[in-house]
């Protein structure tokens, strides 16, 4: 979506670092902030990690708006880059706006308790101890793998795909492409398979092996919960999230872009 918003208030979020602060303090004399409650959308200072507990935080409180992230991190994949902005109200109306699904996820442990979360990036399965997972993949229905013995397995959405996804050789997905990549972490047997790219419609139960000799957590990006029996993982296109990028920055070519880094 391009640019062209009409919003008029604008709320300020910064971690806590001294670069933020400082950039913070100096956006604060020149523009008159709201309250996140108040406000039409909301502009962070800060890296990825403190972008995507941000978006949580919206998700738990099930009032989404928005968001207009400045880098004040490492890497800032979800952010815009850090420079002075004149007019920073101009910029976040200018902004292109690009909508993110999260995942749903319901975990159940071991012990029948039930566990809900959201993942903006991905959902991973991770071994407890030094024996291999041993895990059965279904995919809308149908047992695709009995039996995937590995460290782990996740499963990503296209804005997490250049994330913990790619560090274990998942694909990257360009982010209208309305697709999942499903990948195994270090896996042993089937040695040959490398995961699947499938569309979003498609659900993903993981069910875990021998659970009690060879225990397994689950993480929905930054929360983990231990001793999992199963894990069902879907897209929710309810709960859409709406990223604010200046133009010629768009998460859409750091994606490209990324697919040409050598």
């Amino acid at each position: 979506m391009s640019g062209s918003h009409e919003f008029t208030r604008l709320a300020l979020l910064a971690v806590d670092s001294e670069r933020a602060r400082e950039a913070a303090s100096e956006l604060s004399g020149i523009y008159d902030f709201v309250t996140p409650d108040e406000a039409d959308a909301i502009v962070v200072l800060g890296g990825d990690g403190f972008m995507l507990q941000t978006l949580h935080q919206m998700l738990d409180a099930g009032d989404v708006k928005p968001v207009y992230g400045i880098n004040m991190g490492t890497v800032g994949f979800l952010m815009n880059k850090s420079r002075k902005r004149p007019d920073l109200l101009a910029a976040v109306n200018r902004a292109s706006a690009r909508a993110i699904a999260p995942l749903r996820m319901e975990a159940t442990g071991q012990d029948g308790s039930i566990q809900t979360r959201f993942a903006i990036n991905e959902v991973s399965l991770l071994r407890e101890t030094r024996q291999t997972a041993k895990i059965e993949v279904e995919v809308s229905g149908k047992v695709r793998i009995q039996e995937l013995v590995c460290d782990g397995v996740l499963v990503a959405t296209p804005a997490g795909s250049t994330a913990y996804n790619l560090s274990a050789n998942g694909p990257i997905l360009p982010l209208d492409s309305q697709l999942i990549a499903l990948t195994p972490i270090s896996a042993f047997r089937p040695r040959r398979w490398r995961g699947a790219v499938l569309p979003e419609r498609n659900d993903v139960i993981f069910r875990v092996r021998e659970p009690d000799k060879r225990p397994v957590a689950v993480v929905a990006d930054q929360t983990e919960f231990r001793d999992v029996a199963q894990v069902c993982i879907s897209i929710s296109r309810e709960q859409e999230l709406t990223l604010l990028f200046d133009r010629g920055h768009s998460l859409d070519e750091r994606i490209v872009a990324e697919q040409f880094v050598t």
